[in-house]
């Protein structure tokens, strides 16, 4: 029997459509060109493709923009929104607009051309999330940004224009519907349960009904979320409350990267290395601290289409139950 099941914190509801179960053998990944690193500006030796690094972790003594990086940090080429200019907020009858000024920057997470998230080892992605926090520290102190969104498009049906691994920081000078409503319904369930946080009461469920839990570590878990969107989604929380990502600790690093290269080789092994977005959720950049929200990370594979249903609607149909979802990835086998 199908069975509607409503988001934790959103009004999205999601149709679990047992009727249509899959397994994830039942998901054939797309062959992707990974292109030639002779071409492609990501790529060792091509730095001076690139405009100038904002930020790299490299070897002593080596030169801006050359080789002996392992992290690089570059203004986006052809950015969504730019640095200069004022915000200049402008409201006329129905028209409500403002200057695309912001920050897109690109983090290019190892000189490895054929390498992904799904493949490097968790020291280098603790170097990545490194990156993210220094960008993010970086970026904060600009008052034109209201949010900072650090993102992942891997694979082309997820929006990467290149192969090489990277992920994306886009900074704007308003908060995000998505985070406003998450926020909006944190703050209101924190005041009707006399300062308790929804992500922490998650958490708790979660790890008492055990089910949908993939990966916990001594900060993290990793879950299937009770309503998840998509096939094989999941949500990476820290176990203690924290609303501001920018705030994590050296240790927490190393801990967050150890959940992220679990949850994401079982991706690999099991759904062969599919095509998937990821984002981190934080608080926004502005003096009001946001002390019922949970900063955590939404992974999101593309394995289904949304269509005339979901767009018409706002419903999703989820042909994966997140229970069979979690059993599959804490395997780590392709069944």
């Amino acid at each position: 029997m199908p069975e509607l099941r409503k988001d934790y914190i959103t009004p999205t509801w999601v149709v679990i459509a047992t009727e249509r179960a899959k397994r994830p053998k039942d998901f054939k990944p797309e062959t992707e060109e990974a292109g030639d690193p002779a071409k492609c500006p990501f790529c060792y030796g091509n730095e001076h493709m690139t405009p100038s690094e904002v930020l790299a972790y490299r070897k002593a003594g080596s030169k801006k923009d050359e080789q002996d990086w392992w992290v690089r940090v570059i203004p986006n080429k052809f950015p969504a929104l730019k640095i200069e200019g004022e915000v200049d907020h402008r409201v006329s009858q129905l028209h409500n607009r403002m200057n695309g000024v912001g920050a897109h920057e690109v983090v290019i997470e190892t000189p490895e051309h054929f390498e992904h998230m799904g493949t490097l080892e968790a020291s280098q992605i603790a170097e990545t999330v490194a990156a993210y926090q220094a960008r993010y520290l970086d970026l904060a102190k600009d008052t034109r940004f209201k949010y900072i969104q650090i993102f992942k498009n891997h694979g082309r049906k997820a929006g990467a224009s290149l192969a090489h691994p990277h992920s994306q920081i886009i900074a704007t000078p308003m908060i995000p519907r998505k985070i406003m409503e998450e926020i909006t319904f944190a703050r209101t369930y924190y005041q009707q349960t006399g300062g308790t946080c929804i992500y922490c009461d998650i958490i708790e469920l979660e790890l008492e009904k055990k089910e949908r839990i993939i990966y916990q570590n001594d900060a993290f878990v990793a879950i299937a979320p009770y309503a998840s969107r998509f096939p094989f989604e999941v949500w990476i929380l820290p176990l203690y409350h924290e609303p501001y990502f920018e705030r994590i600790s050296p240790q927490d690093k190393g801990l967050l990267a150890d959940n992220m290269s679990h949850v994401l080789r079982s991706y690999n092994e099991v759904l062969g290395n599919p095509p998937y977005n990821f984002y981190i959720h934080t608080s926004p950049n502005t003096p009001h601290e946001h002390h019922s929200f949970h900063w955590h990370i939404e992974i999101t594979p593309h394995l289904t289409n949304v269509a005339g249903f979901e767009r018409g609607t706002g419903f999703y149909i989820n042909p994966v139950p997140p229970e069979d979802a979690a059993s599959a990835l804490r395997d780590g086998k392709k069944k």
